[in-house]
């Protein structure tokens, strides 16, 4: 998603499995202890579905468009 400072932050669209629950802050705290602090999303966001490619993998143009709509300067 956009960021002021980065130009692009990283942000998490999450889908939970049926009867899952889980909070955000653990998720975050996952991703840094894996990956590192610079892969750790900034923000987390619990949706219903994610758009997918005819192919079956994540939409990561549909994805950033709804976050970067109306932007001057786009990154991705």
């Amino acid at each position: 998603m956009p960021d002021q400072r980065w130009g692009e932050a990283v942000k998490a669209l999450v889908v939970l499995r049926p009867g899952a629950t889980v909070e955000s802050e653990e998720l975050v705290a996952l991703v840094r202890e894996r990956k590192g602090p610079v892969h750790a999303p900034k923000s987390l966001e619990f949706v219903e579905a994610l758009p997918m490619t005819p192919v079956g993998k994540a939409d990561k143009r549909a994805l950033r468009e709804r976050y970067w709509a109306g932007q001057e300067r786009r990154v991705g």
